[in-house]
């Protein structure tokens, strides 16, 4: 069994064909499907799809830092009570985005901190997004280090390097569908990182790999992930999806 650990089942790009989606998920062998939050606007979708799939669907409570306005706090609180009333498995997605918009790079460090600082305090593990901020998100979590931090680093596409320091934070990396580019890079070097480390994920709809790049991702795809990691790591597509999933369930608990 596969799991995708970062699916964003309840986008708008699937209106019109959710349900086939997942079951052409599911056929592949995706058994498991963990979505992350982005803001409050999208919580009674993700609530409803829980209810659809209660045994395939795992959810997540976070606000996105592409999200983070001036009212983070309003937001952050929403969050809080969502998770008081549901089952969460973890905080995410959270972190920084300075891609898009540096306007609001204060907020976003106070609303990944306070974040963390949730899910310590409910012994969750967080899921993060980084896109260009390693530096900064790095600072965050020296902050917070400790036995009680650790997670998943979302869509890693850092360097070598940058891979052990998140590692070191008790992060895995979250391998999706930039490993499968020629210009991606950390297939270069994944191999020298333990399997013990990675779990696999699509991001749906977005990154969808090669030979689907470019168009709307979704988490069928994934067994394409699963084969290029078994090419990288000398190892059969069962074995990947078996010890990956494995992984997923000493980050999530389930």
């Amino acid at each position: 069994m596969i799991t995708d650990t970062h699916t964003h089942l309840y986008s708008e790009a699937f209106e019109e064909d959710r349900d086939e989606m997942i079951a052409r998920a599911k056929e592949n062998g995706v058994g498991r499907f963990f979505l992350p939050a982005i803001d409050s606007t999208y919580t009674d979708k993700m609530l409803t799809l829980q209810k659809a799939y209660p045994k395939e669907i795992f959810l997540m409570f976070g606000l996105h830092p592409t999200h983070v306005k001036e009212n983070y706090k309003e937001e952050l609180a929403h969050v809080e009570e969502m998770m008081a009333k549901h089952t969460a498995y973890a905080v995410g997605e959270i972190g920084m985005d300075l891609y898009w918009d540096k306007t609001y790079i204060k907020e976003q460090r106070a609303a990944f901190k306070m974040q963390i600082q949730l899910a310590k305090k409910n012994k969750m593990p967080i899921v993060i997004h980084c896109r260009e901020a390693f530096d900064e998100v790095f600072e965050v979590l020296e902050e917070e280090k400790g036995d009680d931090l650790f997670g998943i680093f979302h869509c890693f596409t850092g360097t070598i390097e940058q891979a052990h320091k998140a590692i070191s934070y008790n992060m895995m990396l979250g391998i999706g569908g930039v490993v499968t580019f020629k210009n991606g890079k950390i297939d270069m070097f994944l191999k020298e990182i333990s399997l013990d480390n990675i779990v696999v994920e699509t991001d749906a709809p977005y990154l969808a790999p090669v030979p689907y790049r470019g168009k709307r991702n979704e988490s069928s795809y994934i067994v394409n992930v699963v084969e290029k990691l078994a090419t990288i790591y000398q190892k059969t597509p069962s074995e990947i999806a078996s010890i990956t999933t494995e992984n997923s369930k000493k980050i999530f608990g389930v």
